[in-house]
């Protein structure tokens, strides 16, 4: 089982120390060759994992799933940099949150797709069969993406959309400095808040998303469609709650309000999950997650947002990229003492701890001060 929970972790452990050199990239390249780079490594990683259907060859999928790793390391970053590139103040963030959708589109399809294709068979040939046809439907999405990206994706539109960006594209680029944007970031109180509350609540969420089925299927045995089902729930309320905070936030501008209500919500939402998934009803469970999912989904274009308006004019791919890190830091963290807790004390011992650091990231989250950098640079 801690072999397997490393497909998962393994993208969180590779982004830690790779998206410093590819947000560099993103800065001095811009967004085209990171998403050329980004979706023709996620199409080779699909291809290498079609080498490895015998049990004797899973560091094959391995390391096809570490090409994969590698591929998320550019894609992460891209959300708020292309609604800041390409759309105006008004609808920047629900660009961000539809982008985000997109990155929760293809979870959703994960926790979906598997279970329908691979039956639990005892048989080896049969189950390598049904994988190898889940493997070549991956490849070839992830293929005919890579193309689509050659043809379609173009770097910036021919006029800023924004003050904002008008402003950073007109600044020379000798003035710029990588490393000086990198400790100003860091220098930055509020956005350093920023940093661990989003770690903590996204954290949270990759553990959840990581040991879920392993959750379901202890308290529900044989369960195994309805666990990706869950999980699958999970993502599609979450794509909803991230589309919702995105047109929320261009009508409002509240941005610190928004964030710790969504906080606040994310943490009732894992105090009942917690305690009602030992009850006995499926039903109970796919509603809980549901709401968790929402919430907490929710979170992460609210994240990404905020940060661009503490941060500006600092580029929007490297402050999403140091969340990333963070949340990325702490999933592997929570996945793995959450995964140790749940075999010695209980499923539900382990949510108790996502809920105590959940709990701390809220009160985190009420100490940062609005300092709404980018919209003062549009008015």
């Amino acid at each position: 089982a801690f072999a397997i929970d490393w497909l998962s972790m393994s993208y969180m452990l590779i982004y830690i120390p790779l998206l410093f050199p590819v947000a560099w990239l993103l800065d001095k390249r811009g967004l085209r060759l990171i998403a050329l780079a980004g979706s023709a490594l996620n199409a080779m990683g699909a291809w290498v994992k079609l080498g490895s259907l015998k049990p004797h060859l899973f560091p094959v999928t391995v390391m096809g799933q570490v090409i994969c790793a590698l591929a998320q390391v550019f894609i992460l970053g891209m959300p708020s940099r292309i609604a800041s590139v390409w759309f105006g103040s008004h609808e920047v963030s629900t660009a961000c949150s539809i982008a985000v959708f997109g990155n929760q589109l293809g979870i959703a399809a994960g926790f979906l797709v598997p279970p329908v294709l691979i039956p639990n068979v005892e048989d080896v040939e049969k189950l390598a069969y049904h994988i190898s046809i889940m493997f070549f439907m991956t490849a070839g999405v992830a293929s005919a993406l890579f193309i689509l990206v050659i043809i379609v994706f173009k770097e910036k539109p021919l006029h800023p959309p924004s003050r904002a960006q008008a402003s950073i594209q007109s600044r020379p680029t000798a003035e710029y400095s990588y490393m000086q944007s990198i400790l100003r970031l860091l220098r930055n109180a509020n956005f350093l808040l920023l940093m661990v509350t989003y770690g903590l609540n996204v954290g949270c969420f990759y553990a959840l998303s990581t040991l879920l089925s392993r959750m379901v299927i202890h308290h529900y045995p044989g369960e195994e469609v309805n666990a990706g089902r869950i999980g699958l729930t999970i993502i599609l309320s979450g794509m909803v709650g991230a589309l919702i905070s995105g047109i929320w936030l261009d009508k409002t501008k509240t941005y610190k309000q928004t964030t710790l209500v969504v906080y606040i919500m994310s943490l009732v939402g894992m105090i009942v999950y917690t305690f009602t998934l030992s009850l006995g009803h499926l039903w109970v469970v796919f509603v809980t997650a549901g709401s968790l999912g929402f919430f907490m989904t929710g979170y992460l274009p609210l994240g990404f947002e905020f940060a661009a308006e503490l941060t500006y004019p600092e580029s929007e791919g490297t402050s999403s990229g140091l969340l990333n890190v963070s949340a990325q830091i702490f999933g592997i963290a929570f996945t793995i003492g959450q995964g140790q807790i749940m075999d010695r004390f209980g499923t539900k011992a382990g949510n108790l701890l996502l809920c105590s650091f959940l709990f701390l990231g809220t009160v985190m989250t009420a100490f940062i001060k609005a300092d709404l950098r980018r919209q003062q640079a549009n008015l």
